[in-house]
């Protein structure tokens, strides 16, 4: 079972909230003392340090491959453990490096690793060596069964609607349809990154131009930047749902929320709904939230939140020169209506989670 679970932590990070507007917060209760523990999973916070953008797959030989931004920008790394808590220790691997020059040469964001028919792919974001905010989206590809063995091969540039700053690339099939959502400015209208969704032929080119899902509109995704950026899927209850970050990196980041049915046609904007209000906020000793990914325990009992967030509010100069976005992990629950709820962020230190049988 998903729905509930017993959250132990050495404490929560607190009701109150900071940055953007407050989410809906639903408790957890604990469920009877006598009831038997059908899976537990023992984590830390921060799970892991200096990485941000983070995301964990667990894929389907159990084991449990992490990719994330590194602080110096320079190169792409990997881990992989046989657990979750594994994670913390194991080694990161290099797998790809910059250029020194020409594309692909500078501020190295956001790999997504995923399995498709049998083959490796990372999805990237780079800028040039001439000009460093000349973000474009990238694909690797490796035939390995080890992502952290093997070769990783070049497939150039993901080509998207335009030639602006693109980035945080992730996918997903459905209904027999692969897809790709990214993060791009809209050279239409004023903003810094919008969401676009699209069909894809083959896991480095898409089929035709996506369409747009969202743009920053509300106050809270518009706070130092006017984002929408870093989506992130999930499809349960009927329905298709992605995860987004707004606003700047700093105490400001939250997520947001967009919604379709699983049955509607997702290439048309109108299929999706969006929150009016951001559901995950800084709060208590955590700040700035955000560029999520999602997994689940070894037993798939625990949906779990993957995210970085920062554990202080103030940053002096540029929040993207400050390296101390910390990847976190922590449970989240769905509400009656089938919708997600993903709380607050926990506070750092000790966390068990445990599911109860039956």
């Amino acid at each position: 079972m998903r729905a509930a679970f017993i959250l132990l932590a050495s404490s929560l990070a607190g009701a109150g909230t900071t940055g953007c507007s407050d989410a809906a917060r639903t408790p957890i209760a604990a469920p009877e003392a006598a009831a038997p523990v059908a899976e537990t999973l023992q984590l830390s916070n921060p799970l892991i340090l200096q990485r941000a953008d983070a995301q964990i797959v667990h894929h389907s030989d159990g084991s449990y491959v992490f990719a994330a931004t590194v602080p110096e920008y320079d190169r792409i790394e990997l881990r992989r453990a046989d657990t979750l808590p594994g994670l913390r220790h194991a080694p990161g691997v290099v797998v790809w490096k910059r250029h020194t020059s020409g594309v692909m040469a500078a501020h190295i964001w956001a790999p997504e690793i995923h399995f498709i028919d049998g083959r490796w792919y990372i999805y990237f974001a780079a800028g040039s060596s001439t000009d460093v905010w000349a973000i474009r989206i990238y694909v690797l590809e490796n035939a390995s069964a080890n992502p952290l063995d093997g070769t990783w091969t070049e497939k150039g540039q993901l080509v998207t609607n335009f030639e602006s700053f693109a980035l945080d690339a992730t996918t997903f099939e459905h209904a027999g349809t692969r897809y790709l959502v990214w993060a791009q400015s809209d050279p239409s209208f004023a903003n810094n990154s919008s969401l676009f969704i699209g069909k894809m032929a083959n896991p480095w080119t898409l089929a035709a131009p996506g369409v747009r899902l969202s743009r920053p509109e509300f106050e809270w995704e518009t706070r130092g930047f006017r984002v929408n950026e870093g989506p992130a899927v999930l499809v349960r209850h009927g329905r298709v749902f992605i995860t987004y970050s707004a606003s700047a990196t700093d105490a400001n980041y939250c997520m947001g929320l967009l919604t379709a049915s699983d049955s509607s046609d997702l290439l048309n904007p109108d299929s999706w709904s969006k929150s009016t209000t951001p559901v995950f906020t800084s709060s208590g000793s955590v700040f700035g939230p955000g560029h999520n990914q999602f997994t689940t325990s070894a037993a798939g009992t625990i949906d779990l939140l993957v995210y970085h967030g920062r554990d202080y509010r103030d940053i002096i100069g540029d929040p993207l020169d400050d390296p101390n976005r910390h990847t976190r992990i922590q449970p989240f629950t769905w509400n009656a209506d089938g919708t997600p709820n993903f709380g607050a962020p926990v506070a750092n230190g000790p966390l068990v989670i445990e599911t109860p049988a039956g």
